[in-house]
């Protein structure tokens, strides 16, 4: 396979360039993932008979490959990371196409097992060559126009459910084999369509764990445990305590992928006018609020509106979450984003590998309290992003360390 710098891509056609690379697995893979989260929890409500206990199982296993992504460092000494990155789309999308086959417990935890190494190794390397190939003066614009493009794509998914589903008397074998079966050949055909893109500083191929990166990690920390709560109970809590069949969960999803296709290139922009700090704070300063109305939705039984406008506003705020990518490419030495990517990654998850089974268990006894914690792990946050500082560079990570000399 070819090798051509960043620096000659300019001469290639449009869509063979490394954005256009970008933008392409951007949208393939939420074709398969979005389409397994929308169908998920009634598949395994009405196929398996999942209760809350079993869903927090299914999504400990789920996030055992994310914590394991620092073994990404590994694979990119033998792999080039656009390589390593295709074939984890790959392996997505073939699991994603037989989760149908399985529909008992062990096959389910299995099948979701490799999907999820898909998943996560591809989301770890795919957040390395974002800001290798994003020049830093356009990343949050351009991160923001990413993010929109997967959104978009998962609206297409999501709009074909809604039509298909009960018209076509659709079974979860059929959908999951086409979305699947998508997203892998969109991986083949970017294997053999790109040439292999070699960025201008060369990344270290060791675990990569330093001090000056501490925020970022912590950040890191506090962002997997909180979004657990959500991708694991939000959607479980509609088809749970509300009974939403397939079609209206993924109306659902429909209105919240329309709101990130247009909302998505503007949170690009918020961050590069008003920089990491303030859209951090705005975000989980959101994320505190929706949650403690969660807590009321169950406590006060404020109805299935409530809970899915919060649902719509709780997945706007999380799009922020790229500032802290534009926080981390502003402060970290180029060779250190991929290991960096892996070990951020790993800390991202290792919430996930306990706090799904024993918020599972939580939930049992009391949904609201989950979604409480939940509200506390926001504030925790705040506290964090206070320590950002307006311009991060490398020598001034926080504002705890020295400012940066102007010349």
């Amino acid at each position: 396979m070819k090798i051509v710098k960043l620096s000659e891509a300019t001469a290639l056609p449009i869509w063979r360039r490394p954005i256009a690379l970008l933008f392409l697995v951007a949208m393939a893979m939420p074709i398969a993932f979005s389409t397994w989260s929308a169908l998920l929890n009634n598949f395994v409500v009405e196929v398996a008979g999942f209760d809350g206990a079993d869903i927090g199982l299914l999504h400990t296993v789920r996030e055992i490959p994310g914590f394991l992504a620092i073994g990404v460092i590994a694979l990119i000494m033998v792999f080039r990371e656009q390589v390593l990155g295709l074939v984890a789309l790959l392996l997505l999308g073939v699991s994603t196409a037989v989760t149908a086959w399985f529909p008992q417990m062990g096959g389910i935890l299995a099948i979701t097992m490799l999907s999820s190494i898909g998943f996560h190794y591809f989301e770890t390397v795919n957040q390395s060559l974002q800001l290798q190939w994003i020049d830093r003066d356009r990343a949050p614009q351009t991160l923001g126009w990413i993010m929109a493009a997967g959104s978009g794509a998962t609206l297409l998914a999501y709009v074909a459910i809604v039509m298909t589903w009960e018209t076509f008397d659709l079974s979860y074998n059929f959908v999951y084999l086409a979305s699947g079966g998508i997203t892998a050949a969109i991986a083949v055909f970017a294997l053999l369509a790109y040439p292999q893109f070699e960025a201008p500083h060369p990344q270290l191929k060791t675990f990569v764990l330093r001090r000056r990166y501490w925020l970022y990690y912590a950040l890191q920390f506090m962002a997997g445990a909180r979004r657990q709560i959500f991708v694991v109970f939000a959607g479980f809590m509609m088809v749970e305590r509300f009974g939403f069949e397939v079609h209206e969960v993924t109306s659902l999803f429909l209105v919240t992928l329309i709101a990130n296709v247009l909302i998505a290139p503007v949170l690009g922009r918020i961050v590069a006018i008003f920089g990491e700090q303030r859209a951090l704070l705005f975000e989980y300063i959101g994320l505190m609020l929706v949650f403690l109305a969660y807590g009321g939705v169950y406590l006060f039984d404020w109805g299935m509106a409530v809970a899915a406008a919060l649902y719509v506003i709780d997945h706007i705020f999380f799009g922020l979450a790229l500032a802290l990518k534009t926080y981390f490419q502003k402060i970290a030495d180029p060779g250190d984003i991929a290991p960096t990517a892996a070990v951020a990654f790993t800390i991202n998850h290792i919430a996930a590998v306990f706090l799904p089974v024993l918020l599972g268990l939580l939930w049992l006894v009391s949904p609201g309290l989950v979604f409480g914690l939940a509200a506390g792990m926001a504030g925790v946050s705040v506290c964090l992003a206070l320590l950002i500082p307006r311009h991060p560079v490398p020598g001034h990570e926080t504002r705890l360390g020295a400012a940066p000399v102007v010349a």
